[in-house]
């Protein structure tokens, strides 16, 4: 099935901007408080994977709107916590040298790769009827 492909494939680009931007995230350091840690760990990290595994069963319809919200989610806290709110979590606090730059690109990767990500589920969701069994 190309969509469980497609969003498998998203989930692990996905895993990967979001890991290195965790990365640069503990060696700048920029830390999040344990809400965000929690978030983080549960809407950003497993949800997507959970996700991801679900479009491989006949729970496809339940994977991609896992996927859809995740991402849509994930796409908001990272415009709230890069862009709007003031915190030393914005990009305008955080260098353009050494760990900075790998923290700001990845900051607008993400937004990219999630972006991405919910258009694949948007597009899963229209693939398939509502009353039909996909596996």
């Amino acid at each position: 099935m190309k969509v469980a492909q497609y969003g498998t494939t998203i989930v692990v680009i996905h895993a990967i901007a979001h890991g290195l931007h965790g990365l640069a995230h503990e060696q700048i350091p920029v830390p999040l408080s344990l809400f965000q840690a929690v978030f983080v760990g549960v809407v950003i990290l497993l949800a997507p994977i959970i996700a991801a595994v679900l479009l491989w069963t006949q729970f496809y319809r339940i994977g991609s709107w896992l996927l859809l919200y995740s991402m849509a989610v994930s796409i908001m806290f990272g415009i709230y916590n890069h862009y709007i709110v003031i915190s030393p979590d914005h990009v305008s606090h955080v260098s353009f040298v050494g760990w900075g730059l790998l923290f700001q690109v990845t900051a607008i990767l993400t937004l990219i790769v999630d972006g991405l990500a919910c258009w694949i589920s948007i597009s899963a969701l229209k693939a398939v009827p509502q009353n039909e069994k996909v596996l």
